[in-house]
């Protein structure tokens, strides 16, 4: 019965995305949604892009095992990354009126950095939108009871997700984030409530993850602890900020105010309801210690599925998995969109100058199949968890490209060689110290190559200057 609901909740989401293709009629009705947007909307799609897998999933299990020391990275690092973007980059970003962030870069820095930068997004996408899709297959294996297995349920997955994004792009994902959003809430709120009533109360439950313990941030202040700290926090809260997929919720507000609140109202609504699925696996470990304590040995990540499928009667079933799929489709569809837009648009562009509007949006359908097969055959080749996935997933974008978007915006005297500087030591930096990581290293890796990516853009701006912007050395030409 319950792989029936989820098959009907499958088409209506299908159905939806249909219905949005109609109304794209170019490339930027499909990679920006025409920047024609309310309020409700964008801050839906903010909210529903970042709630994915790892919110449902990946976090919760962590919180069990390492409590809010463990997730600092997500979803704190993630909410003080959407108020970044809401307070001081969404204004600025959006009086440009840019398709996608790499043209940033190329107006700001010219093109060798644009190219640099956006294929540097376009990997960061490669562990996001693979936890995505290796939780969907998760998914189809539990409420099928084993029918259909992990990979088949990946394959699956990627196919639901790659029609209605292919088809509908940006409108595609604006209309079903919306109606996913609603599905979300609703779900898990009333399993909140259900979890509350069976392990004895919310403040029961609340009162012991405290003396446990669980909501303490650092359970030690030395020196290398508070480093490590920082490194964990800066991974998602700056690494994030450079990412298409943030640009084009920003971009499609129909005005730079809506763009700023809509990306703020994202980051409560994103933290808040990341709360819910933490209180569930902890009032889990209330309810059916023995059943965590089995899962928790062998994979942490299906406590919750489990808990519901065992513990919950059937209707309780249809709200979760509505809840899970919703949040996991609109990430995925969502993160595939985004680096296929950023490859298409800054670097295949580049090889293709004379392509028309229309045969340059058949060539952003074609690069997001590419984009899919490319991320399912990561997927199922990789064995790091979900949530190791996802903050993996920004410490490229954190060492090579959070520098010069930064100092390109607010510093008027950074360069192109500053940038060129910047991406170089920030990468090799982080590239040396990853590999040669031990557990007795002080820096983390990706702290110490956001350090040096800030030295580079320093000292490649205020050297003498052998590199510079080619669109000043193109308008300073005789026409």
């Amino acid at each position: 019965m319950l792989i029936w609901f989820v098959a009907l909740y499958l088409l209506a989401t299908v159905a939806i995305g249909f219905y949005a293709s109609t109304r794209v009629h170019n490339t930027r009705d499909f990679a920006a949604g025409g920047r024609s947007m309310g309020f409700p909307i964008v801050a839906a799609m903010v909210f529903a892009t970042w709630f994915g897998s790892e919110a449902v999933l990946g976090i919760p299990a962590t919180f069990l095992e390492e409590g809010f020391a463990g997730i600092v990275e997500d979803p704190f690092g993630s909410f003080w990354c959407l108020m970044l973007v809401g307070l001081i980059i969404a204004r600025p970003l959006y009086r440009m009126n840019l398709l996608t962030i790499g043209d940033y870069f190329k107006k700001r820095y010219g093109s060798q950095v644009e190219l640099i930068v956006s294929l540097v997004i376009v990997m960061s996408y490669l562990g996001w939108i693979a936890a995505q899709l290796i939780a969907l297959g998760l998914v189809f294996n539990v409420i099928s009871d084993g029918a259909i297995s992990t990979t088949q349920g990946m394959l699956l997955g990627t196919f639901i997700v790659l029609l209605y994004t292919l088809f509908g792009g940006m409108w595609s994902i604006a209309l079903t984030d919306f109606f996913q959003m609603i599905i979300i809430v609703v779900g898990l709120v009333y399993l909140v409530w259900l979890f509350s009533d069976m392990a004895g109360g919310a403040d029961v439950v609340i009162s012991q993850a405290a003396s446990e313990g669980k909501f303490t941030f650092m359970h030690s202040f030395e020196p290398k602890d508070i480093v490590a700290f920082i490194g964990a926090a800066v991974t998602m809260m700056l690494g994030s900020i450079p990412q298409q997929d943030v640009y084009q919720r920003v971009m499609s507000a129909k005005s730079e105010n809506i763009a700023a609140r809509a990306s703020m109202a994202g980051a409560v609504f994103y933290l808040g309801f990341c709360m819910l699925p933490i209180f569930l696996v902890y009032a889990a470990s209330m309810i059916d210690p023995a059943l965590v304590q089995k899962w928790l040995a062998e994979d942490s990540q299906m406590i919750l599925p489990l808990m519901i499928l065992e513990k919950t009667p059937l209707f309780a079933q249809i709200m979760f998995f509505g809840a899970l799929l919703s949040a996991i489709m609109s990430t995925a569809s969502g993160t595939l969109l985004a680096p296929s837009v950023t490859l298409a648009e800054n670097v295949l562009k580049r090889f293709l100058p004379e392509l028309n509007d229309k045969q340059f949006l058949l060539l952003m359908r074609c690069v997001i199949v590419v984009c899919a097969v490319a991320t399912l055959t990561f997927a199922l080749v990789s064995d790091a968890s979900i949530y190791e996935m996802v903050g993996n997933a920004y410490k490229v974008t954190l060492v090579a490209a959070v520098v010069p978007l930064f100092a390109g915006l607010f510093w008027k005297r950074a360069t192109t060689q500053g940038a060129l500087f910047a991406i170089a030591f920030g990468l090799c930096s982080w590239i040396y110290l990853e590999y040669s990581w031990t557990e007795e290293a002080f820096w983390p890796p990706q702290l110490a190559g956001l350090l040096f990516s800030i030295a580079g853009m320093v000292i490649g701006t205020l050297l003498p200057q052998f590199k510079r912007n080619d669109n000043d050395l193109l308008a300073a030409q005789p026409q």
